[in-house]
């Protein structure tokens, strides 16, 4: 049964929502405990973000800098950062940004689940071809990325009318490119 314990006003709740409007207590009780269980997992991940100061620090040994100063003099953060929007180091999103670009995945973006992501990582956020497509990079060989791609391609592909979706075929589409291009 869930680990979370429904209080005793939502129980008397949900018995008199299933009396008058004819609805199977037993669903009612299975959706609150839905409804507890996702804010709990919600609040252990917000619990697993980074603070600032922790994602300004990987940014720096990233490259090599002591201080926000040093990086936006540094000659490898100015040429990684070309093309991209002006960043505003106040903002918290901008050093979350730069985290993804450059260090990883942040801890309460793991295994995540929803539109664009695929194996764990939304795609939209992180360029993580291996992980998207599930090989190990020392391992794979280029027969297993072209299988790995067609298989993503059969579910992403426009032309599936069930599943496709253009934008996420794009993307795995760039992802395999570069993978093939390392071969």
């Amino acid at each position: 049964m869930p680990q979370v314990v429904l209080d005793p006003q939502v129980k008397t709740e949900i018995d008199r929502l299933a009396q008058f409007g004819r609805i199977d207590s037993r669903l009612l009780e299975e959706f609150a405990y839905f409804v507890l269980e996702t804010s709990q997992q919600q609040s252990s991940q917000k619990a697993e973000s980074l603070k600032t100061d922790k994602l300004k620090q990987s940014v720096y040994e990233r490259f090599s800098v002591k201080s926000t100063s040093e990086l936006k003099t540094s000659g490898a953060f100015r040429m990684a950062t070309e093309g991209m929007e002006k960043l505003d180091f106040r903002l918290k999103l901008t050093w979350e940004t730069l985290y993804r670009k450059f260090v990883g995945i942040l801890p309460h973006e793991k295994s995540q689940e929803g539109y664009g992501c695929i194996n764990g990582i939304d795609i939209f956020k992180y360029f993580k071809p291996w992980q998207v497509f599930g090989l190990n990079p020392k391992t794979a060989t280029k027969s297993d990325v072209k299988n790995a791609y067609h298989q993503l391609s059969k579910i992403y592909h426009p032309d599936n009318l069930v599943t496709g979706d253009r934008e996420i075929f794009e993307q795995i589409e760039t992802m395999y490119k570069s993978i093939i291009a390392g071969f």
